[in-house]
């Protein structure tokens, strides 16, 4: 599949990093660094602007590295770019560290991965069709 992409940003287009990685790198396109603080939360803009088919969406997810090694992810993950969306693509960070963390102009900050999706309709009813789990929620199939 292609994308119309405006890429306004002085950075390539995010690229695949493996030829069977699911996600692509999304690079932090800001004019001076930037500080998280412990428990701060920041948008950082990628410059990116795409055109997604109808019946698709793009998720925003943290990029593992950043979480483990230095406690910074992607708050609302994973964040839902729909496909009638125009603006830039920006990237909600979180530092849940206990030390600052410097956002560099250009540094991977998260990846993206496309997906097709449904739209569903409703159908009210009075009951729903019985299953061994029923009503068993969290932590109902072992620890």
């Amino acid at each position: 599949m292609t994308i119309n992409v405006i890429n306004a940003s002085k950075h390539p287009l995010p690229a695949y990093q493996t030829p069977l990685a699911a996600g692509l790198d999304l690079q932090a396109n800001i004019a001076t660094p930037v500080v998280l603080r412990p428990l701060e939360r920041q948008l950082i803009g990628t410059g990116l602007f795409i055109e997604l088919p109808e019946g698709y969406e793009a998720q925003i997810r943290p990029r593992s590295g950043l979480a483990y090694k230095f406690g910074v992810t992607v708050l609302n993950s994973p964040g839902t770019i729909d496909a009638d969306y125009r603006g830039e693509i920006k990237v909600l960070l979180i530092n849940n560290s206990n030390t600052d963390f410097t956002v560099q102009d250009g540094e991977r900050i998260a990846q993206m991965v496309v997906a097709r999706h449904e739209q569903i309709s409703w159908s009210p009813t009075d009951q729903l069709s019985e299953t061994s789990r029923g009503q068993g929620g969290y932590g109902s199939t072992g620890r």
